[in-house]
This record gives C-alpha cells, sequence and structure tokens, in this order.
C-alpha cells in the first residue's frame, strides 16, 4: 500500500532500523535479509532525500531529519496496532494473542507465578513474553513495545494510565547462623557489615539505594549480583547482609535460612505500579490482562511483608 507514493510497509523498516542504529540488527528483527533491508533504506533515503542513518566510526547515526522522524513514525505504528488489538470482545480461552510484560526479577518471583495461575483458571491460551526491565523502563510503554510495564512508582511516566498493584517495604536480611543473625540491625551494624548489592543495567540507581542515600546512610559493597532474587542465596552462609523487598523475603525466609530486621532508616512503602499506554486504555484484552495482575496482587494481601521481622 501506498500513501503519497510512499510504500508504507517501508515505515515498519525504519522504525526499526531508526530503534537500533543498525540495518543488521533490524533485518533481525523483521526476519529479513540484510541486503533486503539495505534495498529497503536506499529506497527510503530517495523518498526522504536524506541519508537518515550515517556511519560515525563503528556506530550508525542519526541524521537530524531521522531524530524528526522517529516520534511521528512510532507513533502512527502504536496506533495501527492498538486499533488492530482493539477487538469487539476478547475472550482468553479463545484468544492466541501474546502479552508482552516488561519487569524486575522481583516482580516475577513475587507476582507472576500467581499470574500464571490464575490465567490456566480461566483455561486462557494466550501467551506471554516477560522481558527484563532496563534503565527508564517507560520508554518501551512509550514506543509501544510492551503491553503492561510493571515497576516501581518512580520509573513509571506520567504521560500514560497508572494504577497501584500492590505496597511492599525494604527489609534487611541476614543468614541465621552468620553474625547478624541475632541482631541488633541498627543504622552503626549496617554501614559497618558487609553488603551484597543488586546492580540494574547501566548502573541506574535502585529505589532502595535512593532511600538509604536519603536517610544519610552508606552500604560497604562487597559483592554486586544482575538480580534482586538472587541476594537472599548469595549472602547465605556468610556475614554479609542485603536489602531487599519485604515480600521476597518473606517467601526465602525458610529455604534460605535467613532471619531479617526493619530498615535502620525511616522509608516510605514501596509503591509497585502497572502501566500501559494511554492508545491502548479500551483494549479490551489488555483489560483482560490489567484485572489478572490486581487480582493476582489482591492475593498478596496474605503475605505481610514485615511478617518475617525479628
Amino acid at each position: 500500500m501506498r500513501f503519497k507514493k510512499l510504500d508504507l510497509n517501508l515505515l515498519v523498516a525504519l522504525d526499526h532500523m531508526l530503534e537500533h542504529r543498525s540495518v543488521t540488527e533490524a533485518a533481525g528483527r523483521m526476519f529479513m535479509s540484510q541486503s533486503a533491508m539495505s534495498n529497503a533504506l536506499t529506497r527510503l533515503r530517495t523518498y526522504f532525500d536524506d541519508p537518515l542513518l550515517v556511519q560515525v566510526g563503528r556506530r550508525m547515526e542519526l541524521t537530524p531529519r531521522a531524530e524528526a522522524l522517529r516520534p511521528a513514525i512510532r507513533d502512527v505504528l502504536v496506533r495501527v496496532e492498538a486499533a488492530i488489538d482493539r477487538g469487539p470482545q476478547f475472550e482468553p480461552d479463545q484468544s492466541d494473542r501474546t502479552f508482552n510484560l516488561l519487569l524486575s526479577d522481583y516482580s516475577l518471583r513475587v507476582l507472576m507465578p500467581t499470574m500464571f495461575r490464575l490465567a490456566d483458571d480461566q483455561n486462557a491460551t494466550v501467551r506471554f513474553n516477560l522481558r527484563a526491565q532496563e534503565i527508564a523502563p517507560y520508554n518501551q510503554i512509550e514506543r509501544g513495545e510492551v503491553d503492561l510495564l510493571i515497576a516501581p512508582e518512580p520509573f513509571v511516566s506520567p504521560d500514560h494510565p497508572s494504577t497501584l498493584l500492590y505496597e511492599d517495604r525494604y527489609v534487611v536480611v541476614a543468614w541465621a547462623k552468620g553474625k547478624y543473625g541475632t541482631g541488633p540491625m541498627d543504622s552503626r551494624a549496617y554501614e559497618a557489615a558487609g553488603h551484597v548489592v543488586m546492580v540494574p543495567p547501566q548502573q541506574a540507581q535502585t529505589v532502595d539505594g535512593r532511600l538509604i542515600a536519603g536517610g544519610g546512610l552508606t552500604r560497604r559493597v562487597e559483592a554486586t549480583t544482575f538480580s534482586f532474587a538472587s541476594l537472599p542465596y548469595l549472602i547465605t552462609g556468610t556475614n554479609r547482609i542485603a536489602t531487599v523487598h519485604g515480600r521476597l523475603a518473606a517467601l526465602m525466609m525458610n529455604e534460605a535460612d535467613l532471619v531479617s530486621y526493619s530498615l535502620p532508616v525511616e522509608a516510605p512503602p514501596l509503591r509497585q505500579m502497572i502501566q500501559w499506554h494511554m492508545l491502548r486504555d479500551g483494549d479490551p484484552g489488555l483489560s483482560w490482562l490489567r484485572d489478572l495482575a490486581l487480582a493476582s496482587a489482591a492475593t498478596l494481601d496474605g503475605i505481610d511483608a514485615m511478617d518475617a521481622l525479628n
């Protein structure tokens, strides 16, 4: 199909090339050969009378024209995708739709098993694609790349709808048979202990890191990891401690032989949110997915994040 002499299929190719700044990666995403994608770029350059992507050293960079086109093209494609996905009704036991969710391994461990169970109770035939959270995760909502973002409140966008999923609190965990197995865990002990800390991609600051720094505390970091869920296991058998989500600690207290303490700094609850693109607000399938997440979160009320505290 053409619009003003432009083959509209080329817009999808251009969107991938502008996002990845690579002909090769864009070709892989679209299951095309590199030569076919290069041909698409040649046609686009001719149409827009602009090189669009130029080689700078070892990288491809966007021209000013390409930078200006990028948000407009993404917006058009998101609107088209939203219109296609929005059927008159949604039956989870008759749908083959794939839902893309962006979340941390903390949410993966605490929430997703219940979501899968509740979906199975409805005989849902949908598919779930769980994607690892990254820095500025709301960008993937903005670009329409994920259906649902599950993230702490500071990481959701004010430009798209969101709602509270559940609340949690951070706690300090230690090996029950180690140096800090009997407490107390005051600010002096917290700063003196060796810590295992989760460090997100690109060294982004975590919510607990902000709270600890805001409370005037420092951590003597002896080890870092990419996974929240690994923290309790990495301190087991050692004298190190870790700061983890209370609900995660409650799930792992027995299997990792841990004790837990209140965080030695005043901190508001962690508000875990769900967010979706504003153009998909009326999508029946996405409404079902949101309701599934909220129903799953409601079952967490029986898991008090502070139950395990000594």
